[in-house]
């Protein structure tokens, strides 16, 4: 008998997190991370991290796991995120799988081949190709690996270092989705949120300022100070980086709020883009109009989970 597994997607700021709260306390159900930031332990504030005096008692999985230094691939996570899904299930409890992490939550459900591990010699190299000439990433791809490049945005450096290191170590193209193992056992509903643009525009920009304002800068300024370098991988994060790059003197305050907003408005965008993309394939996703923590939209998610736990 397959076991019921909810999951919530949509771009950032959308209330996914509110929205799973209201549907755990309803559902018996259990949160489990799928933003691949919120891995990471004292990236609290521009994570949008939700601190655990507001989780209203409801367990929260795969949050706070990783030390700045460590990477964490797809992969990893995917491993991670099965093991915790099978242990709720097994309490009789919802698994809630919720964040904007699309590639994460595509290895999570559909798999992923075997591929090499991170190489830190090479993504150095590449990075630095990348710095002298923005673009050359992606272009050097698309020599590469065509099929590959065709599935990354162009301003997506951090998939296509992915994807040229996986092509420069095994000397072949990316393997075919055929090659992963699916999630197995589980019946699968998934709820995408998706605001209206210019209120999403509105909601990222007062989200932006708060972060600020609630003390992103010291957050960051905090985290050096116990030793991290910057050059961890959670620093090239949006709000982190501008953040650092202000401690550095390299923008003002005002230049790193506005350069923040700017690419979280782009991000979300691609966050979209991915997940509308994926819902051509997948009638899984079922897709409301609103945000998360509007009431009329909570009620029709709660019915919609209800109609499917009834199935």
């Amino acid at each position: 008998m397959e076991r019921p597994l909810v999951t919530i997607v949509g771009p950032t700021a959308s209330g996914k997190s509110e929205l799973a709260l209201r549907v755990a306390e309803a559902f018996s159900g259990e949160i489990v991370n799928c933003d691949a930031l919120q891995l990471y332990r004292g990236f609290d504030i521009g994570t949008a991290k939700t601190p655990a005096s507001a989780r209203r008692g409801i367990p929260h999985h795969l949050l706070d796991v990783l030390d700045p230094q460590m990477s964490f691939s797809a992969g990893d996570y995917a491993r991670a995120a099965r093991e915790v899904i099978a242990e709720i299930s097994s309490r009789g409890h919802l698994p809630l799988v919720v964040g904007g992490s699309g590639f994460y939550l595509r290895g999570l459900l559909d798999g992923l081949p075997a591929l090499p591990g991170r190489d830190d010699l090479l993504r150095k190299r590449l990075s630095a190709r990348e710095q002298r000439r923005p673009g050359a990433l992606h272009r050097l791809l698309r020599r590469l690996d065509p099929s590959a490049a065709a599935r990354i945005h162009p301003r997506d450096v951090q998939k296509a270092t992915r994807a040229l290191e996986i092509r420069l170590l095994t000397r072949t193209a990316l393997p075919p989705p055929a090659a992963a193992t699916p999630l197995r056992g589980f019946k699968l509903f998934q709820i995408g949120l998706a605001p209206e643009r210019s209120l999403l525009a509105d909601a990222i920009a007062a989200r932006t300022r708060q972060m600020f304002a609630h003390g992103l800068v010291d957050e960051v300024r905090g985290l050096l100070e116990q030793g991290l370098s910057g050059e961890e991988k959670p620093f090239e994060s949006l709000g982190y980086k501008q953040a650092l790059a202000h401690l550095r003197g390299q923008m003002s305050l005002e230049q790193a709020l506005a350069s923040t907003e700017l690419e979280t408005r782009q991000y979300a965008k691609r966050q979209l883009t991915w997940f509308r993309g994926a819902s051509r394939h997948d009638p899984r996703i079922v897709w409301f109009t609103g945000f998360g923590s509007h009431p009329e939209v909570v009620q029709a998610c709660l019915e919609a989970v209800r109609k499917f736990l009834s199935e």
